[in-house]
């Protein structure tokens, strides 16, 4: 009968288990690695790597008889798969079309950094560029209809609707919601031309006395926009975007709500993303660290812009905050002016 063999799975940097096999070690990695997803509760693909005495490193298990008792594994998750999608421009007729998925890669012409290239997390990434038709979403079932009947009744004896408290502010939540997904803190000239788009798509709130028809709706969404950062920073979904702006993050003689304001510049995009998630500055600074190892080798072009993409929120955040002279950016991101990076700032 064979023995009981114990092995020590290790499944992330603090978080392991112990395995039993009262069989004995299988016959093939396949069915050790079934064993572990089994007790571990894994579901996509794994490899395992097993310590190596002999070379003192972590090498890939190809066969079980490099296996024994008391042996120590680890669990390799293969990293997620990030698509990236090129902008494309979409002529639309804006009065006619209310929604629009969108899906392009931001670009910042004006950045201080490249942006997100490869397999990093793109979870807090903004994907989507300022349009150049802003294309007014869809409103509750009971604003639209109220809005359907009020536009052919401005067509038919230009009559102006007079919405609701009830109505202007679901117009209001959904505006704020989609300039947003562009950009947290949109400009005067931005906020003005989302006004115009929305009267532009139902002439019935055509605001009379005003130059433009729209100034009202801009003033209301400016407001509208300051209550929105307002309430996602008091709230767990804030990002790190917002809450750099906070007057508990920024040092005493700073400690006003208008002061050293960091906003993004003109066309930039992802001006302060959070961390990929899982990761924290202790281990973004590892992986700094190995970066510049990796641009003293040769031909090593795609590892270098792997891990540039991968520390891309860290880099950011870094120059945000600490304003670093360029200097010390040559010091600490000498990858950053390499031709291949440069490239992709100006692509």
């Amino acid at each position: 009968m064979a023995s009981v063999t114990r092995l020590l799975v290790i499944l992330e940097e603090d978080s392991c288990i112990k395995l039993e096999l009262p069989n004995g070690i299988p016959g093939s990695v396949d069915e050790v690695i079934e064993e572990i997803k089994n007790i571990s509760g894994l579901t996509n693909e794994i490899r395992l790597q097993y310590y190596d005495a002999d070379f003192s490193s972590w090498v890939n298990l190809t066969k079980t008889s490099d296996l024994k008792d008391l042996a120590t594994l680890k669990v390799v998750q293969p990293p997620p798969v990030t698509l990236v999608f090129e902008p494309v421009d979409l002529s639309v007729n804006e009065a006619n079309v209310h929604s629009q998925d969108d899906a392009s890669i931001s670009s910042s012409a004006c950045s201080d950094d490249t942006l997100p290239v490869s397999d990093a997390s793109s979870d807090t990434f903004r994907k989507e560029q300022w349009p150049k038709v802003f294309i007014i979403p869809t409103f509750s079932l009971s604003t639209e209809s109220q809005l359907k009947a009020g536009n052919a009744e401005y067509q038919s004896n230009q009559v102006r609707l007079t919405p609701s408290s009830k109505m202007i502010s679901d117009i209001l939540e959904r505006l704020a919601d989609k300039v947003y997904s562009y950009r947290s803190y949109p400009s005067d000239a931005d906020l003005s031309e989302v006004a115009q788009a929305l009267t532009q798509t139902h002439p019935c709130l055509k605001e009379p006395g005003s130059f433009n028809h729209s100034y009202g709706w801009k003033q209301r969404l400016k407001t509208k926009m300051y209550n929105y950062r307002t309430y996602l920073k008091s709230h767990s979904s804030s990002s790190d975007e917002l809450t750099v702006n906070s007057v508990k993050r920024k040092s005493p003689t700073d400690a006003h709500p208008a002061k050293n304001i960091k906003k993004p510049r003109r066309a930039e995009s992802n001006h302060y993303p959070s961390l990929p998630h899982g990761e924290t500055p202790e281990s973004m600074e590892q992986e700094r660290i190995a970066l510049l190892t990796e641009v003293k080798k040769r031909n090593n072009g795609k590892t270098i812009r792997a891990k540039m993409a991968q520390t891309f929120a860290f880099r950011r955040q870094e120059i945000v905050n600490k304003k670093a002279s360029l200097e010390d950016i040559i010091e600490r991101w000498p990858a950053l002016f390499e031709v291949q990076e440069v490239h992709w700032l100006y692509s």
